[in-house]
């Protein structure tokens, strides 16, 4: 086989990647919807009221007091990471009812009604709204995380873009390097045939 042949055949293998990479890169580019599909969701905080005594322990790292619609909160940081204290007996706070969690995430809601909508569906860690969006609940953290129907497909247009086409991580691997290696042969190939054209040219 001729490398004219080759090369031929290289670009028309690459033809479907090579057309993914060109529309999902100009997506990457314009962003279009990536400030709602990314958007920082946070906890609703209130001015606090009653001041707390804390005599912090050896291990601790960091410290926060804030008060949500839930009441007030003591977030401690240590090696092992955040957990949750209750302020008035010092103690680990118990994870939070669906009902809290509810409670929670609907105030934290009304910063972007638009995108958020309302509550739909309710357990202890995660709310699904009536526009698609799944919020969950760090509560050790007391953060919240949010990811919609835009997401998704943002996030899906990303694995199109790197040859994340299978779903699995090691057959994935695999393609993008296959990926990679055609594109240095396409590109070794044509340039290979176009100084070989040049010296053709020069001979005459």
């Amino acid at each position: 086989m001729s490398l004219r042949s080759i090369h031929r055949a290289l670009g028309i293998t690459l033809v479907v990647p090579l057309l993914a990479w060109t529309i999902t890169a100009a997506v990457f580019f314009v962003k279009p919807g990536y400030g709602g599909a990314y958007e920082s969701l946070t906890v609703r905080t209130y001015p606090l009221t009653d001041a707390v005594a804390v005599i912090p322990e050896p291990d601790w790292r960091e410290v926060r007091h804030l008060k949500t619609v839930l009441g007030t909160h003591l977030l401690v940081r240590t090696d092992a990471g955040w957990q949750q204290m209750d302020p008035a007996t010092m103690q680990e706070r118990v994870a939070p009812t669906a009902d809290e969690v509810r409670a929670l995430v609907e105030d934290a809601l009304t910063a972007n009604p638009t995108r958020y909508g309302a509550i739909a569906a309710a357990d202890s860690t995660t709310i699904t709204t009536d526009t698609g969006v799944r919020v969950t609940v760090d509560w050790d953290r007391l953060a919240l995380s949010q990811r919609g129907l835009d997401t998704d497909r943002i996030d899906g247009i990303y694995r199109i873009h790197y040859l994340q086409w299978t779903g699995i991580a090691w057959l994935d691997r695999i393609v993008g390097g296959v990926g990679l290696v055609l594109m240095l042969g396409l590109s070794f190939a044509g340039v290979w045939l176009l100084t070989k054209r040049r010296r053709l040219r020069e001979g005459e």
